[in-house]
């Protein structure tokens, strides 16, 4: 088969903005897109093409309707896994399809609401740690609350604060080192001599340990707990086995590093967008004040709080945490007009898909309301938070009744304000916010 690519940007431009890639590479996606259009390639002597699209027949094809003929990479199935584990995230194949079985039914919407009452008193306690003033950084906030959260609904209280605090400070030192080591591979002989990569192959030691020894403690007890740790233990495979302590703590630490970091970052954004959009911030508030009135379950206000998911949606779609995904083909395979070579790397980037002007109404602008019911339709095909296809975030449910309880619960305590319009971002395994300032005013002192 003669192969053929979409337009192809030079490799010598890539190398003349390698230092600015390696720090933020969206600016040069943007400009590669508007220049090259919604697909492009470079051919890299790292990794060979590499296929970049914002196009969502591209992006349907590789995670949804040819979704076998498309794996994880080597980028998430060897080198990530071998720092967060080789689970959901980071498998491929018969073994993730194994794992995905029999982790799904933990998270079933059903579990996940037995879990509410956890999750919101977890936010409640953070919340109410806030303290009001002047101005101060919301993402250590949000990462605090955002931890602890999945730390309860995961462990409930069989670790100790200053252990899983431990790991938090593990799995962040971690992610910063991975994303040195992707985006810059012709440095790993020195980050090798350095001793660099021994430092952190010894802390994801040390965090295996941590989680080992949390199992141990629970596998001992007698005590029930209802929470994801006791779902996961119980679970059982076709044949009548459990997951080995090694495969726990790979979904374990998946779980950490994608469930507190991801809604942190969400988080984040939607709280900085509402005091950016006064207007959107009213109708929020006056919607939580009206389930407020109703004397409701957390779980029920839930429901009642339709606005205030289509913010953090809105918010989700400008600002996606899971900003750009990949997948290599298995086989030669046709993509459009494309034919791709077998071990192709295809990059999906969900931040540019989502803002992609021929599929969004003012695409670079916050309109929670293109997520009400009745516009619903003719934008979900093009919107892609949690993945999709096979491989749709387990955890979707999860952070959305989270990050809904959340705002409410700040709203509900504080008015919200920013003294500028400006966001900035850092994309690192997940998008991150970067020195993003608000105020939290004390409603009760306002009003006084």
């Amino acid at each position: 088969m003669k192969y053929n690519y979409p337009n192809k940007i030079p490799f010598r431009k890539f190398l003349r903005m390698s230092a600015s890639i390696a720090k933020n590479p969206i600016p040069f996606h943007n400009k590669c897109f508007n220049e090259a259009g919604d697909t492009f390639a470079v051919k890299s002597p790292f990794y060979g093409h590499i296929v970049l699209t914002r196009d969502i027949n591209v992006v349907k094809h590789i995670l949804q309707k040819n979704h076998k003929t498309y794996h994880k990479s080597k980028i998430q199935t060897k080198y990530l896994s071998k720092y967060v584990g080789y689970g959901l995230l980071t498998s491929s194949g018969d073994y993730w399809l194994k794992q995905r079985r029999l982790i799904q039914p933990a998270f079933h919407k059903e579990k996940i609401q037995n879990l509410v009452s956890i999750i919101n008193t977890t936010i409640e306690t953070q919340v109410n740690s806030i303290k009001a003033g002047g101005f101060v950084d919301i993402y250590p906030l949000m990462n605090e609350l955002a931890f602890e959260v999945v730390a309860k609904s995961l462990f409930h209280f069989s670790a100790e604060k200053q252990t899983l605090k431990r790991l938090q400070f593990i799995i962040e030192k971690l992610q910063l080192f991975i994303v040195k080591e992707l985006r810059l591979p012709y440095k790993k002989l020195w980050y090798f001599l350095k001793g660099d990569i021994n430092y952190h192959m010894k802390l994801v030691k040390e965090s295996r340990g941590i989680i080992n020894t949390i199992i141990d403690h629970r596998r001992r007890s007698d005590e029930t707990h209802d929470d994801l740790l006791d779902m996961l233990l119980h679970a059982q495979y076709d044949d009548g086995t459990s997951m080995t302590n090694e495969q726990l703590i790979d979904e374990i630490l998946i779980l950490f590093v994608a469930g507190h970091e991801t809604t942190a970052n969400a988080l984040t954004f939607t709280l900085k967008l509402l005091a950016q959009n006064k207007a959107e911030l009213k109708k929020v508030e006056a919607e939580i004040d009206a389930a407020n009135r109703q004397n409701i379950t957390p779980l029920q206000s839930i429901a009642q709080l339709n606005y205030t998911k289509c913010c953090i949606e809105e918010s989700l779609r400008l600002y996606p945490p899971a900003w750009i995904t990949d997948r290599v083909n298995v086989e030669d395979n046709k993509v459009e007009d494309y034919h791709i070579k077998k071990g192709t790397i295809i990059g999906a980037s969900i931040y540019e898909l989502h803002r992609n002007k021929k599929y969004w109404d003012a695409a670079e602008c916050f309109k929670p309301e293109r997520f009400l019911e009745e516009n619903r339709k003719q934008i979900l095909p093009y919107y892609m938070p949690f993945g999709a296809g096979p491989r749709l975030c387990i955890g979707n449910n999860f952070a959305m009744y989270e990050m809904i309880l959340a705002v409410k619960s700040i709203v509900n305590k504080f008015h919200i304000a920013t003294d500028n319009n400006t966001i900035k971002i850092n994309p690192l395994i997940t998008l991150k916010p970067v020195d993003v300032q608000l105020k939290f005013t004390l409603k009760a002192l306002s009003l006084s």
